[in-house]
């Protein structure tokens, strides 16, 4: 009996053991960014680093500004916002930049493609790792999908109506199968693709244009309509109901609907592998699309908003109907221009993180490593891109995925938050090893090899981490200067720190990180539903009555 009973506890142990180490797996992070980028670069699987910060402005400018600009604009001026729209687009600028701040430290430290998936793998682990990298498939597929059937209706304007595309590129309706396809939307998304297969320069270049035609109408209406305002007093700003006809809980309303409007900069993060100088660029690339993004979009609202009280404006057409209402009826087809560009940016702004993300997730081997492969030629994950257009232009051609766009939300949302927890666990929480920028791989290992001879092993304690955030600029900066013998020495007493006192930093810092995060999502749901109601309308109210008294 007693061998028995030695025997069942040994299984329940084993057992145990299985459970432990299963957890374990789901929990493992990614030990350091600068050993997959070092094994990499001895491969065929290595982007071409050739993007610099024009170029990385063009591809947030592209992928942020769309044609939504153009449809928001009217839709929460006349149920949110009012007059007040240029202040909900600016507190919803403001709380863009701060998730874009995340991905530019995160990007900056961890050059790699994969955007916030490869900062959840570094920081939290594989399991939220493998959830957000199929939210961030989803919300590309689906995203790309949905831009891409909604160019057809606006191509289909400039051609005359909406019958003035030829009959192989309009939408058709079959009964037989209840769906109406739209060939010209399929067409574009193959035309994409191609463009990005052919490089990641030529792609950025291709963007660029389009997106200087975008600004270009937008900056048309900004100059058109401030002197059009200008000229008959801006008409919509004199109102009885005041500056917030909805209260000041209408117009974070509004910033909260036109938040989805800065959305595209986090496509800059996902190239990061491609960028000759990532510690420097993507930060500068970031900052500066998205103020280009936020001053584009106030000026916009605020003449649009003063050309007409926001109670008459078009849902549908807020800008074109504006503009004819004072007989410039010619307008409409610069506006349509800029809405088909705007759409065809965004398009290639969804369609050009994708296949990077799809590569991240087949080295870490979450995928089949088929879709790790890079051309040779381009130095682009063509095998990634040709399966990302192929899914992208089917759901286009047969699907509406209008239905589809609220998980596309889902799926960015998720994203912005695990991005904004990977920050604060990379600062007080870092994982074993602090990741190394890219561009000083050969260096460290040039030190390596130097000083391979060398016993590193007699530190006190070689569990450390490899590099510690106290001591990372110094390192880099020994390095740089090609002082060996003091990142030797520097190296070795980093080794030499108190492990109790490590211990119970991170578990300190750990706690705070949850209890923050819980706090801080009670608090915005106490705030949405208790305080907003009751303390803001008062305060609106006089301040409309203010306003209107002057």
């Amino acid at each position: 009996m007693g061998v028995v009973a030695e025997g069942e506890l040994g299984k329940r142990d084993v057992g145990r053991n299985i459970g432990i180490e299963c957890l374990r797996s789901f929990a493992r992070r990614k030990r350091v960014d600068s050993q997959q980028i070092t094994s990499c670069s001895s491969s065929d699987h290595q982007l071409a680093k050739a993007l610099t910060v024009p170029h990385l402005i063009a591809i947030g400018v592209g992928s942020t500004i769309g044609a939504g600009v153009y449809i928001l604009v009217g839709t929460v001026a006349r149920e949110h916002s009012g007059p007040a729209l240029a202040i909900s687009f600016l507190i919803a600028g403001i709380a863009a930049g701060l998730s874009a701040l995340c991905y530019a430290e995160l990007a900056s430290r961890c050059p790699s493609a994969g955007s916030a998936y490869h900062y959840s793998y570094i920081c939290l682990g594989e399991s939220l790792a493998w959830l957000i990298g199929w939210g961030l498939i989803l919300e590309y597929t689906v995203g790309g999908s949905a831009v891409a059937r909604g160019i057809s209706p606006n191509l289909a304007l400039l051609f005359g109506g909406k019958n003035g595309l030829p009959s192989f590129l309009a939408r058709q309706y079959i009964p037989a199968i209840d769906v109406t396809v739209d060939p010209c939307a399929a067409v574009l998304v193959f035309v994409v693709t191609g463009l990005l297969c052919i490089g990641i320069k030529e792609s950025t270049f291709a963007q660029g244009i389009v997106t200087i035609g975008n600004v270009c109408a937008m900056i048309f209406v900004i100059i058109a309509g401030g002197y059009i305002g200008l000229k008959n007093g801006w008409p919509g700003y004199k109102l009885s109901a005041g500056y917030f006809p909805f209260g000041v809980d209408g117009m974070l309303a509004g910033s909260a609907t036109v938040f989805f409007a800065y959305i595209g900069f986090d496509s800059v993060a996902a190239t990061a592998e491609e960028v000759k100088n990532p510690q420097r660029d993507l930060p500068l690339g970031i900052a500066a699309a998205l103020s280009v993004c936020c001053a584009l979009y106030m000026l916009v609202s605020m003449v649009v908003v003063g050309l007409v009280p926001y109670y008459t404006m078009d849902p549908d057409t807020p800008i074109s109907s504006a503009f004819a209402s004072y007989g410039m009826h010619w307008a409409v087809y610069i506006i349509t221009v800029g809405a088909v560009t705007a759409l065809c940016s965004t398009l290639m702004g969804s369609l050009l993180p994708q296949p990077r993300i799809l590569m991240a997730m087949a080295r870490d081997g979450l995928l089949p490593s088929f879709f790790s492969d890079v051309s040779k030629k381009t130095k682009v994950p063509v095998k990634s891109t040709v399966a990302t257009g192929i899914v992208a232009a089917v759901l286009a051609f047969f699907m509406d995925v209008s239905q589809l766009a609220g998980m596309v939300s889902v799926g960015t949302l998720l994203a912005f938050t695990m991005v904004g927890i990977s920050l604060l666990v990379i600062r007080y929480v870092p994982p074993d090893e602090i990741p190394l920028p890219s561009s000083l791989q050969e260096s460290v290992h040039a030190v390596s090899l130097r000083y391979s001879a060398k016993d590193f092993t007699n530190c006190k304690d070689t569990t450390e981490p490899l590099l510690k955030e106290v001591e990372f600029h110094a390192l880099l900066r020994q390095v740089a200067e090609g002082n060996f013998e003091s990142f030797y020495d520097t190296y070795s007493l980093i080794n030499t720190t108190d492990e109790l006192s490590d211990d119970k930093r991170r578990k300190v810092a750990g706690w705070t990180i949850m209890l923050t995060c819980v706090g801080v999502l009670l608090f915005t749901s106490a705030a949405s539903y208790e305080l907003l109601p009751r303390f803001y309308l008062p305060v609106c109210s006089s301040a409309a009555d203010y306003l209107h008294s002057d």
